[in-house]
């Protein structure tokens, strides 16, 4: 089958780096967004240098101008986009929206992946404030991709390893933990972990697949699913010493994100929809728009949490 080619829009950022490999890897004709505002910051001007030594394709265009991007899309077939939807980095999620539009336009972009890569926010309609923004405002996105009858697949990534492995799930920090760790409730609440090179690969490997198109693709490898206890075990196994737990009940831990900047009162949302609630485990997959990413592709060697800690040990 011969492979598209693919757009990626925020192709340096964290995960938008690992997406560009993984289609070079793949084998697909690559593009890369290059936006005017890159070529003030030399880090993403040389990042960009490199993907295009790699092979990949440069293309100039600006979210600002809808001409530009809609001859970008004239030039691909499947739009991969990795803008950040973080509040401690930049949170840009709605200017997707002219993505929507321009694919509209174009004409030929059969499928667009835009940038989901966590929770599924079709099942976070609870949330909290404030930081249930960034659930809206993904649905917000999908609405406009299914208005517009714009072929997409979802990816729904669950925990970025590196925000949560190595620090054993604690907050302001992502160094592993010296002498003591906070527990939050009991700390048995199932939570799934990935390594951003493999959310990279799972997520390359759907764009061509008819398995994947119109779906929500949730990646949770068995092994990588696992409890904050469990975690943290791991993590005393390899350094050889044993942490002090101090247990963090629910409504302690909700407190405080009192008085605290955004960025935070978002994390302590998000992070007690995940380790209280099981909001990443507490539903079983399996509807017609659903499927499990490491059971369609199970030629993927993921990487286990163990031998992700290793690099910090």
């Amino acid at each position: 089958m011969e492979k598209s080619k693919v757009l990626v829009v925020g192709g340096t950022g964290y995960l938008g780096r690992r997406i560009v490999k993984a289609s070079l890897a793949q084998g697909h004709e690559t593009y890369v967004l290059l936006r005017p505002e890159i070529g003030l910051d030399i880090d993403k001007l040389q990042m960009m240098l490199s993907f295009k030594a790699q092979g990949a394709r440069l293309v100039e265009a600006s979210l600002n101008d809808h001409r530009s991007l809609v001859a970008t899309m004239k030039q691909v077939e499947v739009v991969v986009s990795a803008m950040s939807g973080v509040h401690f980095r930049s949170h840009n999620l709605q200017l997707q929206l002219k993505l929507v539009d321009a694919i509209k336009e174009a004409r030929n972009v059969k499928r667009f992946l835009p940038s989901e890569f966590g929770m599924d926010p079709a099942r976070m309609g609870h949330a909290l404030e404030p930081g249930r923004v960034t659930f809206d405002e993904k649905m917000e996105i999908r609405k406009a991709i299914e208005e517009a009858n714009i072929g997409h697949t979802y990816i729904s990534a669950n925990c970025f390893a590196a925000y949560f492995v190595p620090n054993l799930c604690q907050m302001r920090t992502l160094l592993p933990p010296r002498e003591k760790v906070n527990v939050y409730g009991d700390g048995n609440v199932k939570a799934i972990f990935m390594d951003e090179d493999d959310i990279a690969t799972y997520t390359i490997k759907s764009i061509d697949d008819p398995r994947a198109l119109n779906k929500t693709i949730y990646l949770r490898p068995l092994e990588n699913i696992l409890s904050q206890n469990e975690l943290i075990a791991k993590w005393e196994k390899l350094s050889g010493k044993a942490l002090e737990k101090i247990p963090i009940p629910s409504a302690e831990f909700l407190a405080s994100m009192e008085g605290t900047d955004l960025a935070n009162q978002v994390g302590v949302g998000h992070y007690h929809h995940i380790f209280y609630e099981g909001c990443l485990t507490n539903f079983a997959i399996g509807d017609d728009g659903e499927e499990e990413g490491s059971l369609l592709y199970p030629e993927v060697q993921y990487t286990r949490m163990e031998e992700y800690m290793k690099r910090y040990a």
